[in-house]
């Protein structure tokens, strides 16, 4: 069996997800000894072996929800947002002068991956109309965040639970600023493999976050577990590609 939480996995919060994750297998009575961290993404999001796993909405509409068991979405109590919903932040410099998102037409856009939905779908959809010099790949939250301090970048959108994360652990999110945010949209969903029966695992995450000490649950930003429909998931745009 696998289990992985790789979305919100970032070094500094790992030792809180690995009691996390023990609390939930304790309650389930069942499963693997640890997290798995090495394993290719998209083989495990569909490996009859899988456990517990967490994708992307975007992913999770456009390729898995055929092919998976939805168990349900993990709350963060963002501000704005229903229960289990999400958004993007849109950031730049602190020091850049421009303070809308129209200021930055004609500018570079850095993006994480162009399967997801916090980097790329929901910031493009809500930037729909700008025109960028450039699209800069980076292959993550983080290195977006830093593409935009370090100048490589205009702005990039960012989870808004991965910005308050690398907020506490990223010493470049201080030369940033949030100059937007997106429409909330239906937050990263936990998956457990096709005719898996998802109840108990349900049963036993909501259990787990409900008894974390303060501690891990600050780290980890997390409320509880709520259930979004897989007809919300698939009602969410996917952008045409953006205009450079």
């Amino acid at each position: 069996m696998i289990a992985m939480l790789g979305m919100y996995d970032m070094p500094e919060i790992q030792p809180a997800n690995d009691r996390y994750w023990q609390a939930i297998r304790d309650r389930l009575g069942y499963g693997p000894a640890s997290l798995s961290r090495d394993l290719d993404y998209w083989k495990t999001w569909q490996s009859p072996d899988l456990l517990l796993g967490q994708t992307c909405g975007m992913p999770y509409r456009t390729r898995l929800y055929d092919k998976v068991t939805l168990i349900g979405t993990p709350d963060f109590g963002l501000p704005d947002c229903p229960p289990g919903y999400y958004q993007s932040v849109i950031v730049a410099r602190s020091e850049d002068t421009r303070d809308t998102p129209q200021d930055f037409d004609g500018t570079r856009f850095a993006y994480n991956e162009d399967m997801s939905q916090s980097g790329w779908a929901g910031p493009l959809h809500f930037l729909k109309g700008l025109r960028f010099s450039g699209i800069v790949p980076t292959g993550g939250h983080r290195l977006s965040l830093h593409a935009v301090a370090e100048g490589r970048a205009d702005i990039a959108g960012i989870d808004a639970v991965t910005w308050l994360l690398l907020c506490e652990h990223d010493r470049l999110a201080a030369q940033l600023k949030v100059i937007a945010k997106t429409t909330p949209t239906p937050g990263l969903p936990y998956i457990t493999a096709q005719g898996r029966d998802p109840a108990p695992i349900a049963d036993a995450i909501a259990a787990a976050i409900a008894d974390l000490d303060e501690q891990d649950r600050r780290a980890l930003h997390i409320r509880g577990l709520v259930r979004i429909e897989t007809a919300d998931y698939l009602s969410v745009p996917t952008p045409q590609p953006v205009g450079v």
